[in-house]
Parts: C-alpha cells; structure tokens; sequence
C-alpha cells in the first residue's frame, strides 16, 4: 500500500514543505529504492518481492513524479535540493543510513546521498551524471520524445496497445530490452506517470552540464545493461574512473530499466552490494 509522509525541508527561502510517496515491505537493514525520470516506484516491483526476503525495502515516488506532489514553487529539482529531500525523508521514516539502489535519475540520486554519507552502500543502475555532452543531449533528446509521445497518445489507445508483446514494444522498448515481460498493467500505470510527471521538465533542465564527480568511504557497484538504448554503456567505464573504488557490473541483455529485464541479476547486484 502507498502511504505519503510530509515534512519540511531547509531551502534558501527558509523551510519549505514537501510531501513523499513511498511503500514499505519487507524485514532487515533498510534498502531506499530510487527510480528514473519519469518512472515511478511500480519499476522495482520485479526485484522487490525478492530484495524483500533479505531487507526492509523502500520504494520511493520522487517529487513530482508517481503520485508525490511537485515541490514548492521556487524549490529546485537540482541534485543536492533533491538530496536534502530524501536525506530529509529518510529522517522523518527513522532511516539510519539505509542502503539505497537507484536507476538512472535515482541512481545518480544515490550516488549523492553516497557522497554525502546519509546511506550505507550504493548500488546506481545506469546512473545519470558520466555522459558526454553528445551523450546528454541524445539522452535528452530521446527523453522528450518519449514524453512528447505519452502525452499525444489517447488513454483507449495506449490500454489497447498494452494488450499485445507487440504494442508493449512500441510503448516501451527504448527502456527494456525485454518489453514482452512487462505486463499490461504495468505498461499503463508507467506511460500514465510519465504523462503526468509533474517535475519532468525542470529535472531535465537541472541535468544540464551536470558530470557527476565521485564518492568516497562507502562501497558501491555501477551496473549498465548491455543493451541500455539512453545511457550508452561506455558511460560505465567513465563512472568506474570517477569512483576508482566501486564495482563496475555488466547487465548482460539488460536495457536503461534492468529491473524488468533480469530482476534475480539485479537483486543480487544490489544484495550483494548491501552486504
């Protein structure tokens, strides 16, 4: 079940509001679960059951994306604001440095909170943050056309196209390597959330000119699809030099969502990690 918590956040502005979607399963050492832009918490449902034998799992709605509200008007999306908010939220749950995994957006989410020692280990699956400014502006390119695209589709059509591997490909195929896995329910919630992300534009926005610049004191593992169509897997090898200590994985057949495609691969990078 969904539940929201609200708590306050320090901004420039003083302190300011904010409210955090999440659902909580699962018994052990608190695991937080972060996910891209654009998705929405139901993308880690393929790992949880699983992540759940072994840790308490979080997964979180980021601001402005699920069913969390946006922030405040005039609060950034930029990643150290974002930082304070699940450092923040993490606090108001009793969260004493949980382990966190996160996915593209969310996996350079969890990176920062790395960096500032607010988890215990790391797990970034196709971290955002280690592109070239070729790779950014195709990345971005390919994110707004997958949102142009969302919002151009009638609802009756997009139920329609779920129904079929073919139109779960034609919906989702630029993040799974694997779309025929997904099941119909899964591909509606996650092209609706995509519609209605509310903190898409001014995430975007925030990404430019971002490079990621390393993490010290806890461990952590990069993993990258082989077959990740937005941040091109060389990108790994750019992120294992920013962080000499961390463990570069290979997500053979995996897409930018790796979940879906491989979740045993998957949990057992981020159990593995944890431990």
């Amino acid at each position: 079940m969904t539940t929201t918590v609200s708590f306050t956040v320090a901004t420039a502005d003083g302190p300011r509001p904010v409210s955090v979607a999440y659902e909580r399963t699962g018994s052990g050492e608190p695991l937080l679960l972060l996910h891209g832009i654009g998705h929405h918490l139901r993308a880690w449902d393929p790992v949880t059951r699983i992540l759940a034998t072994e840790r308490e799992v979080i997964a979180v709605d980021l601001p402005g994306f699920g069913t969390s509200p946006a922030l405040p008007d005039g609060v950034p999306y930029d990643l150290a604001t974002v930082g304070r908010v699940l450092g923040a939220f993490c606090a108001e749950l009793g969260l004493d440095r949980p382990h966190v995994a996160g996915n593209s957006l969310g996996g350079l989410l969890a990176l920062e909170l790395g960096r500032t020692e607010l988890v215990r280990s790391v797990t970034a699956l196709s971290p955002a943050g280690f592109w070239t400014e070729a790779e950014r502006r195709y990345a971005f390119g390919t994110l707004r056309t997958m949102r142009r695209s969302a919002l151009a589709l009638p609802v009756g059509l997009i139920e329609r196209l779920s129904r079929s591997a073919a139109g779960r490909a034609a919906l989702t195929s630029t993040i799974y390597a694997r779309p025929g896995r997904r099941s119909p329910e899964a591909v509606v919630a996650e092209t609706l959330a995509l519609r209605g992300a509310t903190g898409f534009h001014q995430t975007l926005e925030t990404g430019r000119g971002l490079l990621f610049d390393g993490v010290k004191g806890v461990p952590v593992s990069v993993a990258w699809g082989t077959r990740d169509r937005i941040l091109l897997r060389r990108q790994g090898v750019r992120a294992k030099r920013v962080i000499p200590h961390a463990r570069l994985v290979r997500l053979p057949g995996c897409g930018h969502v790796p979940m879906n495609d491989d979740p045993a691969l998957v949990a057992r990078v981020i159990l593995d990690t944890s431990r």
